[in-house]
Formats: structure tokens, C-alpha cells, sequence
């Protein structure tokens, strides 16, 4: 059985309802499902309710090379969309591109929405996935087409500022949602139905994960410094061995 999103999971055993849980699939090992739960479960609501990827769509990931954003990267080309990734490094445009990511914009060298217009020749993106927060919340409204919408779904940098809600119509009747995998899951049903499509594509080998270090237990403080200082790329996992 897997699950993800239940407090207290740092540890070597913890008691849950039961239909919190999934049954893994034949032919992954615990530590993939480990893996896969939260960000393959994020990045497949981001895809299929908040904004519904079609052939076509054109979709602004940033972090690309993040546990999500990898994952992010595969769906949206796996459903006919494009994927556009930010990036820090050449070792993470590299995992960005390998995900399915048809441009690259290393935000460390380059403004990012002037970047999204010069590849769209002069068009936004259909669609921002956001888990990045106040360092990127306005290049990502400067980055979208008239009625595209911006999910924001992290704060890895730290809250957005209180905003006049009237920017959004300035800069095109965008849409904003604040969305969380809670409200994505509510019903066992639904859990199971995006739980099954994500575990389901990485045993048939449609989804590639990538775990990127794995630490033991007493250490789960230095890989959440490591995330926070944008060390990692893909998933960190903690060890009860």
C-alpha cells in the first residue's frame, strides 16, 4: 500500500485510514511508490482538472527539473501540449529536456516572460504551473495569453504578496487558482482513479521517475535544506534502514 499527504509520515511506523491508501501495482518497489505519490498525484490533477492539457497547449513549467516539475514535463507532452521549463543550471535543463521540455529558459540568465514571448513570437502560455511562489508570481501573469490561467500550487520561495485583484483583468481576464492535492482527493474514488494512472504509466514505463538522493531518517532536516537551497533535482527520499 502507498499514500502521501498524511502527517506524521516521518516515521517507521504510522497508523492511517484506510482509504487513505492505495494498492501499489505489480512491478513497483516501495521505494518508487514512495516516490511517485505526492508529485505524480500533484502534477496529474495539475493536468487533468485545474487545466486540462490538450494537443496543442502550450504550458509554462517553472522549476522544471523539481520533483513536480519533471513529472509536470512528461504529462504535458504525453497529453500533445508543449512544455516550457525554467531552470537554474545546465545539469537541470539537461533533466528538463530528457522530461519532454521543448524550451528551456535558465532564469538565472534570461527574464523569463520577455523569454516566453520571444519562443511564442509575441503569444503567453495557455497555462503556468506555479510551485515556486513570490520569486516568480509575476512573471508568470506577464507570461500568459488573454484568459490563461496560472496555477499556483507552491510557495518554495515564500508567499505571494497581498495584490489588487483588478491586475489580473489589466493583464487579460487572467485566471488564478490556489489549488492543493487535499481538495483533489477528497473521495477514495477520486484518489484511486489518479493514483492508479500515475502508478499504472510508471509500471508500464510511460512515466520515468527520477529519486535524485535518499537519506536516512535522521537526516530528513539536511534534505529539506538541500530542497530549499535547489540542490536536488527530481525526488528525495527518507530511509527507515
Amino acid at each position: 500500500m502507498a499514500w502521501c499527504g498524511q502527517l506524521g509520515s516521518y516515521a517507521e511506523l504510522i497508523t492511517l485510514p484506510a482509504d487513505k491508501a492505495v494498492v501499489v501495482p505489480e512491478g513497483i518497489t516501495a521505494e518508487q511508490a514512495a516516490a511517485i505519490m505526492l508529485q505524480g498525484l500533484t502534477a496529474h490533477y495539475l493536468t487533468t482538472s485545474v487545466y486540462q492539457v490538450r494537443p496543442g497547449d502550450v504550458a509554462l513549467v517553472h522549476a522544471a527539473a523539481g520533483g513536480v516539475g519533471l513529472l509536470l514535463c512528461q504529462m504535458i507532452t504525453a497529453r500533445g501540449g508543449i512544455a516550457i521549463g525554467t531552470v537554474s543550471t545546465e545539469s537541470k535543463e539537461a533533466a528538463a529536456r530528457q522530461a519532454g521540455a521543448a524550451h528551456i529558459i535558465r532564469y538565472d540568465h534570461e527574464d523569463v516572460a520577455p523569454r516566453v514571448r520571444e519562443i511564442l513570437s509575441g503569444s503567453g502560455v495557455n497555462v503556468v504551473y506555479d510551485g515556486v511562489g513570490k520569486d516568480t508570481f509575476e512573471a508568470s501573469l506577464d507570461s500568459l495569453e488573454v484568459r490563461g490561467t496560472l496555477a499556483l500550487f507552491g510557495q518554495a520561495s515564500g508567499a505571494v504578496a497581498p495584490f489588487d485583484p483588478q491586475i489580473l483583468n489589466n493583464k487579460g481576464s487572467l485566471v488564478l487558482t490556489r489549488p492543493s492535492l487535499t481538495h483533489f482527493t477528497q473521495t477514495h474514488s477520486e484518489l484511486s482513479w489518479r493514483a492508479s494512472e500515475v502508478l499504472g504509466a510508471l509500471a508500464s514505463g510511460q512515466l520515468h521517475l527520477t529519486v535524485s538522493g535518499i537519506y536516512p531518517l535522521a537526516e530528513a532536516a539536511q534534505a529539506h535544506i538541500d530542497i530549499q537551497a535547489r540542490k536536488t533535482s527530481g525526488k528525495l527520499l527518507l530511509s527507515m534502514k
